[in-house]
């Protein structure tokens, strides 16, 4: 059953917006109609100023491309800048709620921007300078949106990596996703010349080049990319477990606490218990914990609880308790 034209025309421009090149069949066959009509639909999409590009083969494909002007739609240019530079500060810095759709929606933005509008926004990055605080690494916006692109189209990736000791090397890759940890980018990768799944710190990473060449998505050890990286970054780092018990449930805490810092389970009491090893300094953990936003106990280890303590109190004689 095929959708009302208009619905159609606005699945079939969010898949374009995806960059990659679609081939005919697998557009007809995601919106349920017949190549005929997907060419009609691209032929409107043109008449309404969207750049759809076409390359000629056995099956024919579409890629939505830079145009001379920006395309229709909702946003005008100055809105177009404004949402394109705030979207590369946040991406330019791991801020815990810019996470990997922020990083798609500038992906798809600046696939779209005239080269006039992308000098008006690097021209504003190059002449502004953020106020960086705390640990976390600072991103080159390109770099992400570089990624996020290859993770999308399934298309290897080329860059080059340094390790934490300064040694540079040049690697081949298979993206699988990009995770925020709220405060660092990782790139969750299959290494084509290791023949293994690697995790790349993202700040570490320099000349990004899609290859252009697809590849079919391999299965992830232990699932999710997520839970990938915190088993890695447990390997990497010196390490302690840690146990918290909140008073709010699981789904409630899960909103507020990276899915990477640990595991949360109700206890069903009416509260929910977080647990987790972790190489992250206990000064941040102490602080990250009381973002939650929720009353919580330290189960564990003493030293972490110690430092709790510490911390409530300089917050309270700060508040003149």
């Amino acid at each position: 059953m095929t959708t009302a034209t208009p619905a159609r025309l606005l699945q079939l421009l969010s898949l374009l917006q995806t960059p990659r090149e679609w081939p005919g069949g697998e557009l007809a066959d995601r919106l349920g109609v017949s190549r005929r009509t997907v060419r009609r639909d691209i032929d409107r999409l043109r008449e309404l100023g969207y750049p759809v590009e076409a390359t000629k083969g056995s099956d024919g494909g579409y890629r939505l491309v830079a145009g001379k002007a920006m395309p229709p739609l909702v946003l005008d240019d100055e809105e177009a800048v404004a949402i394109a530079v705030g979207l590369r500060a946040g991406a330019g810095h791991a801020v815990e709620g810019v996470e990997e759709a922020s990083v798609r929606a500038l992906a798809k933005l600046e696939q779209v921007l005239p080269a006039r509008l992308r000098h008006r926004v690097s021209t504003f990055g190059a002449a502004t300078t953020p106020l960086a605080g705390g640990d976390g690494a600072s991103i080159a916006p390109e770099t992400l949106t570089v990624l996020a692109s290859t993770v999308a189209g399934r298309e290897r990736l080329r860059f080059t990596y340094r390790d934490k000791d300064g040694g540079a090397s040049r690697r081949l890759t298979e993206p699988h996703r990009l995770v925020s940890t709220g405060r660092r980018w990782y790139l969750v990768a299959y290494d084509v010349d290791r023949a293994d799944w690697r995790t790349f710190r993202v700040d570490r990473v320099s000349e990004p080049f899609a290859t252009g060449v697809r590849f079919e998505e391999r299965e992830l050890p232990m699932g999710s990319a997520a839970e990938y990286l915190r088993r890695s970054i447990q390997q990497w780092q010196e390490s302690y477990a840690f146990e918290v018990r909140f008073a709010a449930s699981a789904a409630e805490v899960a909103e507020r606490v990276p899915a990477a810092l640990g595991t949360l389970a109700d206890d069903g009491g009416g509260g929910c218990v977080l647990t987790g090893v972790t190489g992250d300094p206990m000064e941040w953990l102490t602080v990250r914990l009381a973002l939650a936003g929720y009353e919580f106990t330290v189960r564990g280890p003493e030293e972490l609880a110690a430092r709790v303590r510490e911390l409530g109190g300089r917050l309270s004689r700060a508040g003149g308790a």
